[in-house]
C-alpha cells in the first residue's frame, strides 16, 4: 500500500538492528502473474527469513509504501510488512487511531483473517504495484486476524480502522486479490488503459519495478 504524497515527510523508516546488507528489490508490477498466484505458507526453517525481512522494509521505504507483501516482489508467500507511523500526525483521524499508529510497525507470517465486522468505510487507496492509480475502496472498519511474528510467535490480534485498513490491503495481496479488483465496473473501465500502460511500463515511477510486458526495469 502507498501513501497518499502529503504523507511522504512523516514516513518512520525503521531501520534494522543488525550489520547485514540491505537490498531494495524490484516490486511487481500490475499484471504479472506472481500477484495473482495462490502463496504458501511459511516454516520456520525458511530460508534467510531475516535477510528477506530486512530487504524487503528497506524495499518498501524508498518507495514510500506504508506496506508491501512478499508477492509484490516476486515470492508467493503468505508474508507481509506494515508501517503505520506516517499516519500518527493525520488530522481526520481519531486521537487513539493516531497514538497507535504512531508505533505500528509488525511482520505478519502466515496470516489468516479470523472476521470483519463494523460498517463499510471508503478510504482513498493506491499500491506500489498500481503507480500513479488511486481509488476510493469499501472495507470494514474493525477486523480480527491470527499471524506470526518475526520470530514466529503466534498472534490473535484485532484491529480497526486505518490500520485493519492497511491490514486488509496487504492481506488481500497473499491472496491474490488487489485493491483496483474491489472497484465497480465503471470504474475498472475508466482505468483500464491506464493498467494496460503500468504492465508495459509507460509509466514513470521513482523507486525499482518490474514490469511483466516489457523487459524494462526502472
Amino acid at each position: 500500500m502507498r501513501l497518499v504524497p502529503p504523507l511522504f515527510s512523516r514516513l518512520i523508516c525503521i531501520k534494522n538492528n543488525s550489520n547485514r546488507k540491505t537490498m531494495i528489490l524490484p516490486i511487481l508490477a500490475y499484471g504479472d502473474t506472481i500477484l495473482r498466484k495462490k502463496t504458501k505458507s511459511l516454516s520456520k526453517d525458511y530460508p534467510k527469513l531475516d535477510v528477506l525481512l530486512d530487504n524487503m522494509f528497506e524495499t518498501m521505504y524508498a518507495a514510500k509504501g506504508i506496506g508491501l507483501a512478499a508477492p509484490q516482489v516476486g515470492l508467493p508467500v503468505r508474508l507481509f510488512i506494515v508501517n503505520a507511523t506516517p499516519f500518527e500526525d493525520d488530522e481526520d483521524l481519531t486521537e487513539a487511531e493516531r497514538e497507535f499508529a504512531s508505533t505500528f510497525v509488525q511482520v505478519f507470517i502466515n496470516a489468516k483473517m479470523v472476521e470483519e465486522t463494523g460498517d463499510e468505510w471508503a478510504f482513498n487507496e493506491g499500491c506500489l504495484s498500481i503507480p500513479e492509480i488511486r481509488e476510493d475502496v469499501f472495507r470494514k472498519k474493525n477486523i480480527k486476524i491470527e499471524f506470526y511474528d518475526e520470530k514466529f510467535n503466534k498472534h490473535v490480534k484485532e484491529f480497526n480502522g486505518i490500520a485493519a485498513r492497511i491490514i486488509q490491503h496487504e492481506y488481500d495481496h497473499i491472496n491474490g486479490i488487489l485493491f483496483t479488483d474491489k472497484l465497480s465496473i465503471l470504474k475498472k473501465r475508466l482505468i483500464k488503459g491506464k493498467l494496460e500502460n503500468i504492465s508495459r511500463g509507460k509509466i514513470e515511477v521513482e523507486y525499482r519495478m518490474r514490469f511483466p510486458k516489457t523487459k524494462k526495469k526502472h
